[in-house]
């Protein structure tokens, strides 16, 4: 039950780690996965952990709208 219960602290940590590196005019990388994992495993090790591939990564992507709606980036780890 703690994804149920962690979820919307998890939200809002996720969304602030990625306001905090999505800027107009700046370039998006891979750092910007590397943080929304990060605030992800914090509330929940064990759904991150089940998560993982054969590889060792957690499946991860991140889609960018703008304010329109329309999708301007796409960032992924598959």
């Amino acid at each position: 039950m703690a994804t149920g219960h962690n979820n919307p602290a998890m939200n809002i940590s996720i969304k602030k780690a990625a306001q905090g590196l999505i800027k107009k005019g700046k370039v998006v990388s891979e750092g910007l996965l590397n943080m929304v994992e990060m605030a992800f495993r914090a509330y929940d090790p064990c759904m991150a952990c089940a998560t993982h591939t054969l590889p060792g990564q957690m499946p991860l992507e991140v889609v960018i709208y703008n304010s329109k709606g329309e999708v301007v980036e796409r960032l992924s780890r598959l």
